[in-house]
């Protein structure tokens, strides 16, 4: 069984929204699909924002997202960006890295 459920993912991504907005994720999809997306910026070299017992990029995924430390952002009607919660950029970046021009 995935720890943490999607169902707690799914709460602690939709806790900032006020009542009577729209979630910013409906579906276990937009979970996987945001994971996914981060897990593939730790592959490339991106630093964990947690310490994982798990050594594997999905898992620190995971953990980034249930801690709070990265944050799905929508992108009009289609799957989101992947941002740490301060940062309100376009690009997929964790806390505390700025863009490289």
């Amino acid at each position: 069984m995935l720890r943490p459920s999607y169902n707690d993912l799914m709460r602690v991504v939709n806790s900032d929204v006020e009542e009577g907005e729209q979630p910013v994720i409906n579906s276990r999809y937009s979970i996987v699909i945001a994971t996914s997306k981060r897990a593939r910026q730790i592959i490339a070299g991106e630093e964990p924002l947690v310490n994982s017992p798990s050594h594997k990029p999905l898992s620190a995924a995971i953990e980034e997202l249930y801690e709070g430390k990265v944050k799905i952002v929508s992108e009009d009607d289609h799957v989101q960006e992947v941002q740490p919660p301060q940062n309100s950029g376009e690009n997929l970046m964790p806390e505390g890295q700025q863009e490289q021009e």
